[in-house]
């Protein structure tokens, strides 16, 4: 699975730069001098990072190849991917890589079928996980161990225990 850990924004300078609205934990790790990323859509990569560096509370990169503004110009709002097996393996047991959640089967306690989880949401004040509903409509469950008492990867499953009125929303 790929998974989506930057989006090219507008170029900076004359040299190739662009700024990277960042979309991972690991910055440090992912956006480094000789790193291969693949990208959405795929014919616009795969790019290599030529080099990094903050500048005003952004990340700035240049590629190999993309040496002038117009080149930097033509990467804009493309997405830059990296496969999700080069995550690291999470030190707390209840903490989950979005990407492991999604696609799990959302069961109620008694085993009604909720839908699919869709996405990991992560506004201000809490997780939420996106439920595709089986009449396609989306249910947004708040991802906390009170409503969502068992995540069972493996299993590719989900338990969530709504307070009164969640499933009505």
């Amino acid at each position: 699975m790929r998974l989506v850990i930057g989006r090219i924004g507008r170029p900076h300078g004359v040299r190739g730069e662009v700024a990277v609205e960042v979309h991972t934990d690991e910055p440090d790790r992912r956006f480094v001098a000789g790193a291969r990323l693949e990208t959405d859509p795929p014919e616009r990569g795969p790019l290599e990072i030529v080099d990094v560096r903050e500048h005003a509370g952004r990340l700035l990169v240049r590629f190999v190849g993309r040496n002038d503004r117009d080149d930097a110009e033509a990467l804009r709002d493309v997405l830059l991917c990296a496969d999700s097996m080069s995550s690291p393996a999470l030190a707390d047991a209840d903490e989950y890589w979005d990407h492991d959640l999604v696609g799990l089967r959302a069961l109620g306690v008694h085993g009604a079928d909720l839908g699919e989880v869709a996405e990991v949401l992560h506004p201000p004040g809490g997780d939420l996980l996106a439920v595709r509903r089986p009449d396609g409509k989306e249910l947004l469950v708040p991802f906390v161990a009170a409503i969502v008492p068992e995540v069972d990867v493996a299993g590719r499953r989900v338990v969530i225990d709504p307070p009164d009125g969640l499933l009505d929303l």
